[in-house]
């Protein structure tokens, strides 16, 4: 009898932590299943998770890049807040084995953020890199928690659209990724009471990508520097954001995090957490 499974899903896929974080935690419960990393291209959606279905043993997968949208015509039902999002990050097995998709980035990408998000603030603010499947999530789960939101792209179309679908009424803006690639003199008034971020939702910083160009003087001071790129974990971004005074969350929070909803999901049990120190040394190992 062959063990239950979940993976996790895109391509490419080799440079995946996924399985390292479950596996952890399944060895620490002492849960007899695994997980594993598969290379799926978009070709190849409709048969994979046609053969998956039919698999009593897999208890479901992640999604990751280029997929999170793409899966969305197979599956029997898109649950919030997948289905606000746009993008689906988890897939699993629902009653009788039909597909089910969520979305696990959006908690997982405020976890961190947890503490702030607990006080009053006159004013949040997120200036976001990117208008991909991520930062989808990441916008979403923003405004949702009531930030005005800049949206910096490459293509500010994507942006737009993105900025369209969003909840509540706040005024958002679109800006050209290179707007914050050069230095400006702004002066920025007194943060007291606000609460400001810059977010790195996009590749760039990622090994073999290119680097992002952002000048810390568009930040305002006490800006919280986010990057969700984990390898490599230390990115240029994060290395100026702190140069210039800035506090960093770096990519591992919002990958554990957005992991422990989906392990959850897949075996029934809550991840433990209370070994995180050790789960961060191992993945930046």
């Amino acid at each position: 009898m062959s063990m239950p499974f979940a993976e996790v899903i895109g391509d490419p896929i080799a440079q995946s932590k996924s399985p390292a974080i479950h596996r952890f935690w399944l060895q620490k419960l002492g849960i007899e299943a695994d997980y594993r990393a598969t290379r799926v291209t978009e070709d190849d959606l409709a048969d994979y998770l046609a053969e998956r279905q039919a698999d009593p043993n897999w208890r479901g997968c992640n999604v990751t890049m280029p997929l999170k949208q793409a899966v969305q015509p197979y599956l029997a039902s898109v649950e919030d807040p997948a289905a606000s999002i746009g993008a689906v990050n988890t897939i699993y097995p629902a009653f009788d084995r039909v597909l089910a998709g969520t979305n696990t980035d959006a908690a997982g990408f405020l976890e961190p953020l947890t503490q702030q998000l607990r006080d009053t603030h006159l004013f949040r603010m997120a200036r976001i890199i990117g208008a991909g499947g991520a930062a989808r999530a990441i916008a979403h789960a923003l405004a949702v928690q009531g930030f005005t939101l800049v949206l910096a792209a490459r293509r500010t179309e994507q942006a737009e659209e993105l900025i369209a679908q969003l909840p509540g009424t706040t005024e958002h803006h679109v800006a050209p990724i290179d707007h914050f690639a050069a230095p400006t003199d702004f002066a920025f008034d007194d943060r007291q009471g606000m609460l400001d971020l810059v977010v790195n939702a996009s590749p760039l910083g990622m090994r073999g990508k290119d680097e992002l160009a952002f000048d810390w003087s568009h930040a305002p001071p006490g800006a919280i520097a986010y990057d969700i790129v984990t390898d490599p974990l230390d990115t240029a971004f994060l290395q100026a954001a702190r140069a210039a005074g800035h506090p960093t969350i770096d990519g591992l929070a919002m990958l554990i995090g957005q992991a422990a909803e989906a392990f959850r999901l897949f075996y029934g049990a809550p991840p433990p957490r209370q070994h995180d120190a050790e789960l961060r040394e191992l993945l930046s190992a």
